[in-house]
């Protein structure tokens, strides 16, 4: 075919793209800015996972880029500025309201508040020049504030190199200064030193449980300028609650309960635990509930207050949670979770509990709830307070508009710059075959299982588990939070009932699925990727889930390189396991970098001394040539879209479509 005939073919498509583009000037301004676009450095990606609610850290790892603005500040100032003025600079970008109310009156009070101003505005304006290098004008315009868009772009792009425009810049300075606007404009630069330190931030899952600022995670992510989330487990334990699973719902509330987590609850999403307590007080008002008292990792004064209500909660929810299971498991055999049919294997007569052969004492016997002769089956009072509880969930405005979020943003697994991201695993055989899986009705295997979960789990929210092709996705988000097949948990079980009830430990182990070892393997990672459509030799695979106990010497870095598992630890009930707080995996145009964070003391004091210490390790550097946007998927995107430019020019120069003026 020739060209003419090819572009003829294509005419429907290039009459499209020329009412954006409507002459040949159009089109070639637009050809020489993409190629621009993929002449600069590729934009810095960060990786995290199982935040956890770990609020604080979270915002000041967004705030610091896990070390990156430090290292600007470095390359900008070099010696000329001392360590002590560092940290200071440093402290007053990542959090420069509350830095500059603690300069203000010591400033004002020894006359040197003018000279503070100018003296920052310079060097505030040198770190925003060295992150906005490797952006467009464009690109940096869409960040600025209206207020102060114009001036914080006149600096940027003035140059103090030659005298009169270094007069002017310092003009611009002094009238800032002047007009009493200099600390909304370190504000507003500070803002966007962090937008453009993190070009793209990953969320390899779980920004929910354990800690106490979940809700203050998403409401950061709902408004970042570039993120995406591949779910976890705990996410999808909310999204399922949030969208009417009851035994997610139970599940929730119980481990909030037990990490003293309600404050996410109660104040985050406006839940109301009222019906709750009244239950868990009016059944179990003289049960001590020993082996249900709550964990204290936050030496959570809530828990000091109330510490045997949270007991009785704790223990009321977690019943209703093994029934409703129970009801779950029996509407679906093909989940092959009969073995967690537990309630039935009671005998609360003599306090036993008899699973196989054997017979073991409860630690709890009193369950005045569990009826022998149908255990799985709410109460009346019971149902009626899980009705109560569903109705919260559904009318929590920010829980719901928190749960879009996740969906809009989020997936199973992503494939970006030859890396390929998911939470937990890809289920596979001992041998090293992909594991077959029944997913609502279809075996599928590999990839096509991960598409079709996450195919399932936006039919629970998006087709509210009534479409015909998964009417049973509602369910199977239950599933997906503690299925062995489950690419999201994958273990033979999860011992819930058997760590409150029986002492036996033997009894709490979970099987991990084969996937955990074999993924240790170089080979078993480079067929994942393959799967994929990901190069063997250049790909790797990120994952979080399973904590790197770093204190007893396990590495990130799995299978020759190919593989990081980047769950390190956010949240405090973890770092006991890790000995540190959390990784991030950083991919900019230099290379690929790991970054392990220290304990994180308190935001006050990171206010107070900008302490920001972090353990880099250089994993691969570029050394040709840095890496460019033209070198990534979004490089591919945009060399398309100018074949298709040049395409229309062509159209156009040969009259197969009109070139109009406008």
């Amino acid at each position: 075919m020739t060209n003419i005939e090819q572009l003829k073919s294509d005419e429907r498509y290039l009459r499209l793209l020329a009412e954006k583009f409507p002459n040949s000037n159009a089109a070639i301004r637009e050809i020489i800015n993409l190629q621009a676009i993929m002449s600069l450095p590729k934009g810095t990606e960060h990786f995290v996972s199982d935040l956890h609610g770990a609020s604080s850290e979270f915002i000041h790892m967004v705030k610091n880029a896990s070390g990156v603005i430090r290292r600007k500040v470095d390359e900008v100032f070099g010696d000329s500025l001392s360590e002590d003025e560092k940290r200071a600079l440093c402290a007053l970008i990542y959090y420069p309201d509350e830095r500059l109310d603690m300069e203000r009156p010591v400033r004002e009070a020894d006359g040197t508040l003018v000279s503070f101003y100018k003296t920052r505005l310079h060097q505030i304006v040198e770190v925003a020049r060295a992150v906005t290098v490797k952006y467009t004008r464009s690109k940096v315009r869409k960040l600025l504030p209206d207020d102060y868009g114009y001036v914080i772009e006149e600096l940027l792009h003035e140059s103090t190199m030659e005298k009169d425009r270094a007069d002017y810049f310092n003009a611009i300075i002094n009238s800032i200064v002047e007009t009493d606007r200099a600390e909304q404009l370190i504000i507003a630069i500070s803002y966007l030193i962090h937008s453009l330190a993190i070009d793209t931030l990953h969320v390899v899952g779980d920004v929910y449980d354990r800690g106490p600022g979940a809700e203050k995670i998403m409401e950061i992510l709902s408004t970042y300028h570039h993120f995406d989330i591949q779910w976890g487990n705990h996410d999808i334990e909310w999204m399922g609650a949030a969208a009417g699973n009851l035994a997610l719902i139970a599940t929730v509330l119980r481990v909030s309960i037990r990490y003293v987590n309600i404050e996410t609850l109660e104040e985050g999403y406006g839940i109301n635990l009222l019906p709750l307590a009244t239950f868990a007080l009016d059944t179990y008002g003289d049960d001590p509930c020993t082996v249900f008292q709550t964990k204290d990792f936050e030496n959570n004064p809530r828990l000091k207050r109330s510490a045997s209500l949270m007991a009785k909660m704790h223990k009321a929810i977690s019943i209703i949670q093994f029934k409703l299971e129970g009801q779950t498991i029996l509407r679906h055999p093909e989940y092959q979770m009969q073995d967690r049919l537990l309630l039935d294997k009671l005998n609360l007569a003599d306090g036993t509990i008899t699973i196989g052969s054997k017979t073991y004492q409860l630690l709890d016997c009193n369950l005045p709830t569990v009826d022998p002769a149908d255990p799985y089956r709410l109460s009346p009072e019971e149902a009626a307070l899980m009705e109560q509880l569903a109705r919260s969930f559904r009318k929590s405005q920010r829980l719901q508009r928190h749960l879009r979020c996740l969906y809009q943003h989020g997936s199973l697994f992503l494939c970006r710059n030859n890396f390929l991201l998911y939470h937990a695993a890809i289920p596979m055989t001992q041998e090293g075959e992909f594991q077959e899986v029944d997913v609502c009705g279809k075996r599928v295997k590999g990839r096509r299982l991960m598409e079709r979960v996450d195919e399932v789990i936006r039919d629970a929210y998006y087709g509210k588990g009534k479409t015909s092709t998964y009417p049973d996705s509602l369910d199977y988000m239950w599933y997906l939070w503690c299925g062995y097949g489950s690419p999201l948990y994958n273990k033979d079980k999860m011992t819930t009932f058997e760590r409150y009830f029986i002492a036996d430990k033997t009894l709490q182990t979970e099987k991990k699925g084969a996937y955990y070892e074999l993924a240790n393997r170089r080979d078993i990672c480079e067929k994942i990727l393959a799967e994929f459509g990901i190069s063997a030799a250049e790909g790797r695979i990120v994952n979080g889930h399973i904590p790197v106990r770093t204190i007893k010497g396990e590495t990130p870095m799995r299978a020759e390189g190919k593989r990081f598992v980047i769950d390190g630890g956010f949240s405090k009930p973890y770092q006991e396991k890790t000995g540190i707080a959390g990784y991030t995996l950083i991919y900019n145009s230099h290379g690929i970098q790991l970054v392990e964070h220290e304990m994180f003391e308190s935001r006050q004091e990171a206010i107070r001394s900008g302490a920001d210490i972090h353990t880099r390790i250089e994993l691969q550097v570029f050394t040709n040539r840095r890496m460019l946007v033209g070198d990534t998927d979004l490089g591919k995107q945009l060399q398309e879209q100018v074949s298709n430019l040049k395409n229309l020019v062509l159209a156009y120069e040969n009259g197969i479509i009109r070139e109009q003026d406008k």
